[in-house]
């Protein structure tokens, strides 16, 4: 089963990130490779279900940028159980983003 892929705050992650894995996109509307990393993104959601796919704007959501030590975009952090497990930084592809959520 998919899952979709939503725009949330940051109040929102810090309820999401306590439940169980989530996969944030810390982008920014004019960034070239965010938007084509939205498009990646997209297609990951259709073949994962163990994972919630969010994105926080980076200019909106100051106090999560700095609470997490996110200084460019995109960035992509994978939480597990409220705990960051992973980092990727900068544009990714499919096998990279889905190998980093099956572990």
């Amino acid at each position: 089963m998919a899952v979709a892929v939503r725009e949330i705050n940051g109040v929102e992650l810090e309820q999401l990130i306590a439940e169980g894995k989530v996969l944030a996109d810390f982008y920014s509307k004019v960034c070239g490779p965010c938007k084509m990393l939205s498009f990646v993104l997209n297609d990951v959601a259709k073949n994962v279900d163990n994972v919630e796919i969010v994105k926080l704007d980076f200019d909106e959501n100051k106090e999560t940028v700095e609470k997490y030590g996110v200084v460019g975009y995109p960035t992509l952090i994978l939480f597990n159980n409220g705990q960051e497990v992973e980092r990727l930084k900068g544009l990714q592809q499919k096998p990279i983003i889905q190998r980093m959520i099956e572990r």
